[in-house]
């Protein structure tokens, strides 16, 4: 890959006084307390239906939680290089028992919001079980039911007793699920409703709205902000674009610095192979994954047969060469090749498309073909290329003449409510990880509090298979109950894995710490970003 990076030799930084510091962590004179502005087509919209989008126990899109973590903090973080999470306002956290049921951590200390109050361990029990408390539908309530009860000890000292043994609970701590916030500012049992955000995080956020759309998010670094993360910067902004050319253009124009999401297809390789010396690509880790979701009381694909032709019938391959190219690459299982404990679940059950056996596992069940179904997808979420993936979708479906498949769009806006309000038979959608685990994601469609809202059920996974699997402290040996499970989602298709795909971030050739500014999970870290020498 032919891309600009360039390496300064150490005598450079002999000239400290005219030109920035090597390793980007001051600016350039020209650049002096100048924000750094990301660019993305990331909408972020206060409705009716979704009030809160940057409330804790509402939020649970990438989106939103890449506004939350830059300003609400959590007890642990995960590294910049990823692995177990380290403490952030804790100063110290562990497992206290052989267990893994009993989790204490011990506060640091001279915590305060940027309002000037102090924290407390009082503040961290209230801000968990305001989460469990208001239990939305939209949030991210599965990743803290487990809690049976949450003890402050003094000032500094917290306690979380869980109902089972839970490896992965240090993780779940570390997700803007478990943001520390003022019971001042967020009611115990109500949302926090517009666009307002206050905590002890890194940077303090003010953000310009345009009646019920934020268009701009303002991070000034915060003062009195104490925890693991060391900022490269003062100041940063993340503005809103309604697609990905005007996002390429502003960054061209030098309208902004850093494009985080969304880079269609095409653009990433075209900037791959660019000599434009002022843009730089940087392809990152990514454990995203697509997938067909079912409602399985639906009248027609309520019945296991239609899901398993479909999922006989799909050619990922082809789907992903047509569409996606270099960028993604086909799914088979919903933990991701990367992962501990990934099985090739679907490849091995349907190994290869075959109209044939889809014929006859439809006439087996006594189905009338063609099956009628229409496909749901976002317009606006996932970047224009949604509509092509899933007219590709829609052509290999009714080519096999099993299936006479329509397409609906919808902005992402009406989309999750109309998907957990159970109006779509078929929908397609993307999972981001809250931690590099198996079990977030397993747990997150088969647990009884899945974001879904599934009303497909299977007593083993949710009973035997996902408690065994969390109580294993060395994740390799859980990896029989994850590979049992993914056979169980291959044999009864409530979710239909589709691919996988990498992450591109796309910046301006005086920006550092691309490589670090997002995580694994699509989640910005934005204080990574410094700006140096073009």
């Amino acid at each position: 890959m032919n891309r600009k990076t360039w390496v300064l030799p150490a005598a450079v930084c002999l000239l400290a006084p005219i030109l920035a510091a090597c390793g980007g962590e001051a600016d350039s004179q020209d650049g002096a307390g100048k924000a750094i502005v990301v660019g993305t087509t990331d909408q972020f919209v206060a409705t009716k239906d979704g009030p809160a989008p940057f409330d804790p126990a509402f939020a649970y899109d990438t989106a939103s939680w890449n506004v939350m973590r830059q300003t609400l903090q959590t007890l642990l973080r995960v590294p910049r290089g990823g692995g177990a999470p380290v403490p952030e306002a804790a100063e110290s956290c562990g497992f206290t028992d052989t267990r893994n049921t009993s989790y204490r951590c011990k506060l640091r200390s001279g915590l305060k919001f940027s309002d000037g109050k102090a924290m407390s361990a009082a503040d961290v029990k209230f801000s968990i079980e305001r989460v469990v408390a208001i239990n939305d539908d939209n949030g991210p309530k599965g990743l803290l039911t487990n809690i049976d009860l949450v003890e402050a000890k003094g000032d500094n000292e917290v306690v979380f007793h869980l109902k089972s043994a839970d490896a992965t609970f240090p993780y779940k701590l570390a997700t803007p699920a478990a943001s520390i916030v003022n019971e001042a500012n967020y009611a115990a049992k109500k949302v926090r409703a517009g666009f307002d955000v206050t905590g002890s995080g890194p940077y303090t956020v003010d953000i310009d709205a345009k009646g019920d759309t934020a268009t701009k998010a303002v991070f000034t670094k915060n003062p009195s902000y104490k925890g693991d993360v060391k900022l490269q910067n003062d100041k940063v902004e993340i503005r809103s674009f309604p697609d990905s050319q005007a996002l390429e253009k502003a960054l061209r124009d030098g309208e902004i610095d850093v494009i985080s999401r969304t880079l269609a297809p095409e653009q990433i390789s075209k900037m791959s192979t660019s000599q434009d010396q002022a843009i730089k690509l940087v392809e990152l880790p990514g454990l995203e994954i697509r997938y067909l979701g079912f409602h399985t009381s639906d009248p027609v694909v309520g019945k296991k047969a239609v899901r398993q032709a479909m999922a006989t019938v799909i050619n990922r391959a082809e789907l992903v060469s047509q569409v996606y190219g270099s960028t993604a690459a086909p799914l088979y299982s919903l933990i991701p090749t990367s992962i501990t404990g990934h099985k090739n679940s679907f490849f091995n059950k349907y190994p290869a498309p075959d109209v044939k056996k889809a014929k006859n596992l439809l006439a087996g069940a006594g189905i009338r073909r063609p099956v009628k179904l229409t496909l749901d997808y976002t317009t606006d979420h996932y970047g224009a290329v949604t509509k092509k993936e899933f007219e590709v979708l829609q052509k290999q479906l009714n080519a096999s003449g099993l299936f006479d498949v329509s397409l609906k769009g919808t902005k992402w806006s009406a989309f999750t409510g109309e998907q957990r309000d159970g109006k779509y038979a078929v929908y397609g959608m993307g999972w981001f990880p809250d931690f590099a685990d198996g079990d977030n994601y397993i747990a997150p469609f088969l647990d009884e509090d899945n974001f879904l809202q599934t009303p497909y059920v299977n007593k083993e996974v949710r009973d035997t298979l996902i408690p065994q699997s969390r109580g294993k402290a060395d994740r390799g040996a859980a990896i029989p109950a994850f590979e049992q499970m993914q056979d169980i989602v291959a044999e009864d298709v409530p979710v239909l894995p589709l691919w996988q795909g990498k992450q591109y971030l796309a910046a301006r050739s005086d920006i550092t710490g691309t490589e670090w500014a997002v995580n694994f999970a699509a989640d910005l870290q934005l204080w990574e970003l410094g700006r140096g020498v073009a």
